[in-house]
């Protein structure tokens, strides 16, 4: 007697199939996003350029996860016709997983910190997901999961699977499109590429694609004030974990994820909150338009990866991230009195920066006030 097990049933695949041709077919219509140029008087030799990710349909470089995400969850089988799809995030990769679910004709639920910004709430709402805000930011992960369970649906966890879903070795990840994208430079390879850690899965494909195509080229790491990244990637410690959730939405978590992967990176800097915002505020009068604070903090940490190629006589490129648009963040960093209230006011920090920018020379308060690990230890 022979015994036939069904290990799926066949419109479960035809749906898959046909889920996976419509992300696939969204993508085919998109373009590549910029590579902008920055002029840094302060640093002839050195070249800068910002990777413009707020050009993507939803907004910010989080598109790039969320549709890696759903492809991953989709050939994983974990996706349903019909499925619930749940995310803890702190807004910007929830506004791309609602995208995509809508796009595929699933319901999205974001869990997200109670604090995040009014703007980014109304963009998962626009795109038909709906959102479960709580105090605590670190019960997001709980109440993802419980969520995923009461409506029998998928929790998405972007912090454990970041770093999977990516290909980081072709596939346009966002690596292979800087380097494509920098051939007919001055300085055709970068010294530094840059990026702030959210999940940490955009960094670990930095730092898996440049060894993979032996490149030259080093990983720095930005941090802001309220993360335990920093403190990881120096002791491995990891059980470390805070109380309170990152100020600079979209990047810095209260505990170690396991997407971080600290041993791809070459070094990193943790910069305190204001000067995130100071330098926010610069980069936007500079470019003619806004930018998110997270942003801020990867232009610090660049600015550090800067001062030590100056301070070598190295010349070269360095290349970076503009994660979102300022546009999201009208009720908060662009609010002078939400500033007031959170102790962000930055004229003095802001002065500095411009300052740094014109002259090369690395603000005293600045340097007195990141930190440094990895290859810039030393720096100034």
């Amino acid at each position: 007697m022979t015994t036939t097990i069904a290990l799926s049933r066949p419109f479960d695949r035809t749906w898959v199939l046909g889920a996976i041709r419509r992300i696939e077919a969204d993508f085919q219509r998109s373009s590549d996003t910029h590579l902008i140029p920055l002029p840094v008087p302060g640093f002839p030799g050195i070249d800068l350029y910002l990777k413009d990710e707020s050009s993507h349909p939803t907004g910010s470089l989080k598109h790039r996860l969320a549709r890696s995400l759903f492809l991953y969850a989709l050939c994983n089988g974990w996706l349903r016709e019909g499925s619930t799809v749940v995310e803890a995030s702190s807004g910007s990769t929830a506004i791309s997983e609602a995208y995509f679910a809508r796009l595929i004709g699933l319901p999205f639920i974001a869990v997200m910190p109670a604090a995040t910004s009014t703007e980014k709430v109304a963009a998962i709402e626009f795109q038909g997901g709906r959102c479960h805000l709580v105090e605590d930011s670190m019960a997001i992960y709980s109440e993802s999961q419980r969520l995923a369970d009461e409506f029998g649906g998928h929790y998405m966890d972007q912090f454990t699977y970041a770093e999977r879903a990516t290909d980081w070795r072709s596939n346009n990840n966002i690596a292979e499109s800087i380097f494509e994208q920098m051939r007919l430079e001055r300085y055709p390879v970068p010294s530094w590429l840059i990026s702030s850690a959210g999940t940490g899965g955009t960094v670990a494909t930095l730092g898996r694609y440049v060894r993979y195509r032996a490149r030259p080229t080093r990983v720095c790491a930005a941090d802001p004030e309220r993360s335990v990244f920093f403190d990881h990637y120096v002791s491995r410690a990891p059980g470390l974990c805070l109380q309170e959730g990152s100020r600079i939405e979209g990047i810095g978590r209260p505990r170690v994820e396991a997407s971080f992967l600290p041993a791809v990176i070459d070094a990193m800097v943790q910069v305190p909150d204001v000067w995130s915002i100071a330098t926010m505020y610069e980069l936007s009068a500079r470019l003619g338009r806004t930018v998110g604070a997270s942003t801020g903090t990867n232009l610090l940490a660049t600015l550090a990866c800067m001062a030590q190629m100056r301070a070598n006589g190295e010349a070269g490129s360095v290349v970076t991230l503009l994660c979102d648009s300022g546009q999201r963040y009208g009720h908060t960093y662009y609010s002078e009195d939400w500033l007031e209230r959170a102790g962000l006011s930055c004229p003095q920090e802001r002065a500095a920066v411009a300052a740094t920018l014109d002259s090369g020379e690395i603000a005293e308060a600045l340097s007195a006030s990141w930190r440094l690990a990895g290859e810039l230890a030393s720096a100034p």
